[in-house]
């Protein structure tokens, strides 16, 4: 009965699913920094395929351009755990780290703007 309970507990941990999490993440782009940040935004999303930590179902990028001409991006993705923006690794991070350079705080919101979504419709 011990191996039983203890082949149960440890295969429990080895199987246990990724909890997905979609993201809506907002940039407001410095002054003439958009371009840049939209290859910086592309380079994330090739990045995170290539290491596998996104799901490919769902993945859109929206330019946004206000009245006064500053520029935001939206990009909306799921991560395949949401585990996984905890513990990124380094080529993530060194790209964050791009992304926050090309950033700015307007109105009184960051930069940068993560929030957690859920999908209605596809």
């Amino acid at each position: 009965m011990k191996l039983a309970a203890l082949l149960t507990i440890v295969c429990g941990i080895a199987i246990a699913a990724d909890t997905p999490e979609t993201v809506m993440i907002t940039y407001q782009a410095k002054p003439g920094a958009d371009a840049a940040l939209a290859r910086v935004i592309e380079k994330h999303w090739a990045t995170a395929r290539n290491l596998r930590l996104v799901v490919d179902q769902l993945h859109l990028t929206l330019r946004i351009v206000e009245d006064d001409g500053r520029v935001s991006f939206v990009d909306i993705f799921t991560w395949r755990d949401e585990r996984i923006p905890d513990s990124a690794p380094a080529a993530i991070q060194a790209i964050w780290a791009e992304m926050n350079a090309a950033v700015e705080s307007r109105g009184g919101a960051p930069g940068i703007r993560i929030q957690r979504v859920g999908v209605v419709t596809r």
